[in-house]
């Protein structure tokens, strides 16, 4: 789907150009009536997860062989961006499958992979990363919640905050310090299946400034008994160096988003000013608005403006790992 017409960018194959529009038609039909509602309920469905992935959109990029399509990273941009395309920017899919996935792929033991990825691929799981702390954010090195090694287990206990898919996640990466004399050092992932962890409580759904359905959270560890696999890898201490390696992939994702968010922005604004009318004429005929319209003389602002946008989305994919 291309909002506003614009050229496609270089990275675009065909196959991406089908996955696209096969995105599109299930997101128009899926999520596009009930947006509205969702944002007025605070809140989307659970069975929102299951249905994504039954339509095999969840885990584009994993293996084939842990439930995942064997696509690319290419794949994963067109059905992110696919989402803001559509105004469902507050769904934590993002955070679920480009972001706790790709932990897991990257640094979980085969045993690891085989156990998590396909509920992840399906919407069975629901995944988090649970980084920030009340008075701790983007420090992670500075994180208060531990996880002890006590004989063959690991006794967790720390809070989180902000906290995307909170509500919703039952398979949650938690940054934790395992040996807490330590800094970057100490830190280790520490993965928390939630529906038999005894000390785990989700707090309060958080309040923001816009996206009202976004599932983001407070989240409480006290005395949580882990099993010895639930730490991501085989050995304590690489926590801060995985998060560091994953962390530039993370903030390309956004920029895929805030790239969709700002396309459909123009449109939904030249669409108004198109059908608006104000003291007898459409609001794009007003020389404020009309000065930075195709074709206006003499200052030609609205192609500039659109061939920055495509150079920039293009610039960003081939950044693309």
């Amino acid at each position: 789907m291309n909002i506003l017409n614009l050229p496609r960018p270089s990275w675009m194959t065909e196959d991406l150009v089908l996955l696209e529009e096969q995105a599109n038609r299930f997101m128009q039909s899926e999520y596009v009536p009930h947006i509205d509602r969702w944002h007025e309920d605070h809140m989307y469905p659970r069975e929102v997860w299951t249905k994504t992935g039954a339509a095999g959109l969840l885990c584009a990029s994993m293996p084939e062989e842990f439930g995942g399509a064997g696509g690319t990273f290419a794949h994963e941009a067109v059905i992110n961006r696919g989402f803001s395309y559509v105004g469902f920017d507050s769904f934590g899919a993002a955070v679920a499958f480009r972001i706790v996935a790709p932990y897991i792929l990257h640094y979980g033991t085969e045993e690891q992979k085989k156990r998590w990825l396909p509920g992840l691929a399906s919407g069975k799981l629901v995944g988090a990363i649970a980084m920030s702390e009340p008075g701790t954010g983007s420090d992670l090195q500075g994180v208060r919640t531990t996880a002890v090694k006590k004989g063959n287990r690991y006794v967790l206990n720390g809070s989180k905050t902000f906290i995307t898919n909170g509500q919703h996640a039952n398979l949650i990466v938690v940054v934790a310090k395992t040996d807490p004399k330590e800094r970057a050092k100490g830190i280790s992932l520490m993965v928390v299946e939630t529906d038999d962890a005894q000390g785990f409580r989700r707090g309060r759904k958080l309040k923001k400034l816009g996206m009202d359905s976004a599932d983001t959270s407070e989240l409480f560890f006290e005395e949580v008994s882990l099993p010895a696999e639930s730490l991501l890898g085989t050995e304590e201490g690489q926590g801060f160096a995985q998060l560091m390696k994953e962390l530039p992939q993370e903030r390309l994702i956004v920029a895929l988003h805030a790239g969709a968010m700002i396309e459909r922005a123009l449109a939904l604004t030249i669409d108004y000013v198109k059908q608006r009318e104000a003291f007898g004429k459409k609001i794009v005929e007003f020389q404020n608005t009309s000065s930075s319209w195709p074709n206006a003389r003499p200052r030609r602002r609205w192609p500039r403006c659109s061939s920055t946008i495509a150079s920039s989305a293009t610039s960003l994919a081939n950044l693309t790992p």
